[in-house]
This record gives C-alpha cells, structure tokens and sequence, in this order.
C-alpha cells in the first residue's frame, strides 16, 4: 500500500499542473474532492454505513472535524493555489516535510511512536537523499511575485497532512471506508463553500480538463486516501510519513518518461539514501515481518 501511494501520489502534482491550464485552483480542488466523495459514499453505503464500533463523545466528533479539513480540504487548496507559482518539483518534494513534520507530533502525542536516534538517523538519511534528489532544479525560480507565498502553501499542506495523520491515529475504533468517507465529505462542503466565496460560480471546463479533474478525484483523491487511512489504522502515522520520501523520486521519472523532463544524474545517489534511510528508521519492523514469514 505505501509503495502504490508513492506511486499515485508522486504523479499527482504533474497531473495538477495540466489541470490548472483548464480550470481555477480553488474550482479544481473543489472537483476533485467532490468526484471522490460521490465514490466514496457510494461505497461506505454499500456496507451499511458503518463507521464507529462504539458510540463517540464530543472529542472524537471535533476530531472528526479537524481530520476532514487537514487531510483533504485545506491541504487540497493550498496546493492547487502554490502550484500556479511553484515547479510540480518542489510541490512534490515539499510532501518529504511530512516525515519530519510527523516525527515530534507522533512522540508527544501518539502512544508507542517513540522518537528514537534510529529513527531520528533514518528520517535524517532519507532527508538528505531528498535534498541531493531535487538538488537546485526544483527549486528554479518561475518569476511570479507571489511564488514565496506559492512556496509556503505547499509546505503549509505537508504541515495538514502532517497534522491529520496523528490525529486520524488517536481515533476510537472506526470502519475504514466509513471514515474516509466522512472525512471526504466535510472537506468538500468546506472546499466548494471557499471556492464559491472565493471565485465565484463554477467555471465551464473543456472535455479534457473534466477526464482530469475525473483522474484527479478518483485515483489519487479516492483512492489513495483510502489506502492511506488503512496504513495509518494499522501501522502509525510515523510508518505512513515514508510514502513522502517516495513522492520525488517518482515526479522525477514520470516527469522524465512522460514529459520528457531532464533526468538529474544524482537520481540514483538520491535513490539510495532515501531506501536507506526508510529501511534503518523501520528497521525493527521490517525484522518482525521477515521473523513472522
């Protein structure tokens, strides 16, 4: 599961640019949390609408709350507005904040997600392959005034992310799909609410903005946040924050393979710090699962 979400998620940001050529950025996170809401329903109704085991207590419904709009509305929007004045490089790299981000918040706050020098080391490790990775090519200038603040919000959604994770872990028991289902749908009143403020109506689109906009809900909206509120019940949101160091890595091949973008000779050395870095943070495990096999 965390291998597919590098996979989709590394390839998102490329597909937002192309989107952003057809559509308003608010318009286009509104779309696209709207398209995998409506799936995501649809399938939460298909099991009876189950969500929690137990009955929950004002908390957990304000938890409920927050997780909606840190893990798809505000990151959604942050992004879609910083990637009309950032490099889809530097939007995906940003996502690498998120490992660091999570470490502290999940060793004062989640039970048994200590920080620890392995860890502490291996977050460290995987960070420098990131740096070596985008090296000073993502981080080219575009000329635009406001691409410092462009910058910031997508730091800024790594920061939501970051956030959503720990709190989606201090969650009673809950049905996976149930939850995300929620999650989804308070990010989209939030999201088309601030949209319709902000930019007015929605905008008429051309045919292949609409299959994007359908592409970005579905796969990586959807999707992905299903697996990722899978991984994060089972395994911590510390375990989860290792997808992020694989998001740059695939932005840099697809953008090479499918945009024909230029490949950075450091791809490899990069490559190699951040497996390296992933396998000593979860080195104890990854000896569990291979004692169990």
């Amino acid at each position: 599961m965390v291998a597919a979400l590098g996979l989709i998620w590394g390839a998102t940001f490329m597909v937002i640019e192309l989107a952003l050529e057809g559509i308003t950025p608010f318009w286009l996170a509104a779309a696209r949390i709207g398209f995998a809401t409506l799936l995501m329903i649809a399938f939460w109704g298909c099991r009876g609408f189950k969500l929690f085991v137990e009955p929950i207590g004002k908390p957990d419904i304000f938890r409920l709350i927050i997780i909606g709009a840190l893990s798809s509305a505000v990151p959604f929007m942050l992004l879609s507005w910083g990637q009309q004045y950032v490099t889809s490089g530097f939007a995906g790299v940003s996502m690498a904040g998120v490992a660091l981000m999570v470490l502290p918040l999940a060793h004062f706050l989640v039970p048994g997600e200590r920080l620890t020098v392995r860890k502490t080391l291996g977050f460290v490790i995987g960070f420098v392959g990131v740096v070596i990775l985008i090296g000073g090519q993502a981080f080219e200038t575009t000329g635009e005034f406001l691409e410092p603040f462009g910058r910031l919000a997508c730091l800024s959604a790594a920061a939501c992310y970051a956030l959503s994770s720990v709190q989606m872990r201090l969650l009673p028991d809950v049905d996976s799909i149930g939850l995300n289902a929620v999650t989804l749908l308070i990010g989209a009143v939030i999201v088309v609410a601030a949209a319709w403020g902000i930019e007015g109506p929605p905008p008429t689109v051309d045919r292949n903005t609409l299959f994007i906009l359908l592409f970005l809900g579905l796969v990586p909206t959807a999707g992905a946040s299903l697996l990722r509120v899978l991984v994060i019940r089972t395994a911590g949101p510390v375990f989860m924050s290792l997808v992020n160091y694989q998001v740059p890595v695939w932005s840099v091949v697809l953008g090479g393979l499918i945009l024909s973008e230029p490949l950075p000779p450091s791809l490899l050395t990069a490559l190699a710090l951040i497996l390296c870095g992933v396998a000593l943070s979860q080195y104890g495990a990854l000896s569990r699962l291979f004692r169990r096999r």
